[in-house]
């Protein structure tokens, strides 16, 4: 396999219009503030003299190329990604950006909301559009009942409740 061979499926490039701009925040931080710091560390570091043997200039361009690496694929990513930025016609249904309630066989509950592969945190409830789960729930409505496939077997979840929220630029 080549370097250049794509991915089989990629899956939904989506995002969150909260999640477009927590990415495009942390852009903007790494390359106006954190690039230049780090930059003027080592410009001050080489100053010193020898840097074969250097620790703070050796970390310093270490830094610099983590950060490079950092920038690149965040370019890339914003250009690639698609904004969904409005509510769904049918909010009765689950959609991507949807918070879906659910209740598993032993009664427990647990809500999360669908976003994009970049903005998932399970301690925030944010569930990637690519999970096993979210995938099984999309399309589904209110009292629906979902198979899920887990690792340690199938569970089966019933939709409990279903909403959607203005992103907050637009409230």
């Amino acid at each position: 396999m080549t370097r250049n061979t794509p991915r089989a499926n990629p899956g939904p490039r989506y995002i969150t219009l909260e999640g477009e701009q927590a990415l495009r925040k942390e852009l903007h931080y790494l390359w106006k503030i954190k690039r230049p710091e780090v930059t003027q560390a080592v410009r001050e570091a080489a100053a010193l003299g020898d840097r074969s043997e250097n620790a703070e200039y050796i970390y310093g361009k270490k830094q610099l190329r983590e950060i490079d690496r950092r920038v690149r694929f965040l370019s890339k990513r914003l250009d690639e990604v698609s904004v969904v930025d409005r509510l769904p016609e049918d909010q009765n249904r689950v959609f991507f950006g949807a918070w879906v309630r659910i209740e598993g066989e032993e009664g427990d509950e647990q809500e999360y909301r669908i976003v994009g592969a970049d903005e998932f945190d399970l301690e925030k409830g944010y569930l990637s559009i690519n999970a096993p789960l979210a995938r099984a729930l999309v399309g589904k409505h209110l009292d629906d009942e979902v198979s899920v496939r887990t690792p340690e077997g199938w569970k089966q979840v019933v939709i409990t409740g279903i909403r959607y929220q203005m992103a907050l630029n637009d409230k």
